[in-house]
């Protein structure tokens, strides 16, 4: 890794930890989503990032991948644990960090389970350590307080223009796992906790999408929807979006007959809600750390 790669995973990062901290002050009952989600992504601009995907905002017995679509007019209740995942890049360099915020007393314990997880994971990294080792220790600290892994949620590698790289950071001490941290790549570590079963579905609903690149379906689409993908991937490559980032541009029902070309023609992966099996509550934090060439764990969503 070079050292203006560093610098500019470090900015990201340090962006991403303001911007967490920032939403951790603002998120308040009464809010609608769509609110939250604008005062966030906003504030990645300000501060000279972009959003390296739409804000995740997932209450309660949702786990991921639930941006507001527009118009969306659903509030944050007293009581409720909102989970806010937030990406930022700068020239493709991502920064991915997560908090979990509860508006009562009542799931102290759960997001203290999954604070503490993240916590002592990211003391044991070091050169070499295999990615189940971390798996276990997150395990272990979530069983310690009576509650559940989410065992088909991981933290995972990541690339430039790339949030999920291949490699993944388990949330159990999955044996099959034989990778091993390696200087040079960026992690993020992500354990979720729960008091539900310990696995997350499908919901049907989709509200997140990222382009998949494929130039001989791209020049076999319509005029529109050409239009349509160079424009999106002239400014994100094939990073996710939202569809409310783009209707001034475009009508949301032409982005909604587009989208139906692209998923047929191979060229959008869609982004399922995910629910917890038997609708625990879940909750969520991370970091994004980078080794060095030299091994120095640099963890950078952290101490802003």
């Amino acid at each position: 890794m070079e050292n203006i790669e560093l610098e500019l995973y470090i900015r990201a990062g340090k962006i991403a930890c303001i911007v967490r901290k920032d939403a951790e002050k603002y998120v308040r009952p009464g809010l609608k989503l769509i609110d939250v989600a604008n005062f966030i992504e906003q504030k990645i601009v300000e501060l000279g990032g972009q959003p390296a995907f739409p804000v995740n905002i997932s209450i309660d017995s949702i786990a991921a991948h639930y941006t507001p679509v527009p118009n969306d007019n659903t509030t944050i209740n007293y009581g409720s644990i909102i989970k806010i995942d937030i990406g930022v890049h700068i020239d493709g360099y991502i920064a991915d960090t997560a908090t979990t915020i509860s508006l009562s007393d009542m799931h102290r314990p759960l997001v203290e389970a999954t604070q503490q997880a993240l916590e002592k994971a990211l003391a044991a990294i070091s050169i070499g350590k295999r990615f189940s080792d971390i798996g276990a220790i997150i395990e272990k600290t979530i069983k310690s307080y009576g509650f559940k892994p989410i065992y088909n949620l991981s933290g995972h590698r990541i690339d430039r223009y790339v949030i999920h790289a291949g490699e993944t950071i388990p949330n159990f001490n999955d044996r099959l796992n034989l990778g091993k941290f390696r200087p040079g790549n960026t992690y993020a570590i992500e354990p979720f906790a729960t008091n539900g079963a310990g696995f997350v579905e499908d919901e049907k609903s989709v509200t997140i999408y990222a382009l998949v690149y494929n130039p001989k379906k791209i020049s076999k689409l319509s005029n529109e929807s050409h239009k349509f993908y160079s424009y999106i991937y002239s400014l994100r490559r094939t990073l996710p979006f939202a569809i409310r980032w783009y209707t001034n541009i475009f009508s949301e029902t032409l982005i909604e007959k587009i989208l139906q070309e692209l998923t047929f023609k191979g060229l959008l992966t869609k982004y399922p809600v995910l629910v917890e099996k038997n609708h625990g509550i879940v909750t969520q934090f991370e970091h994004t750390l980078v080794i060095d060439k030299q091994g120095n764990i640099i963890v950078t969503t952290d101490h802003c």
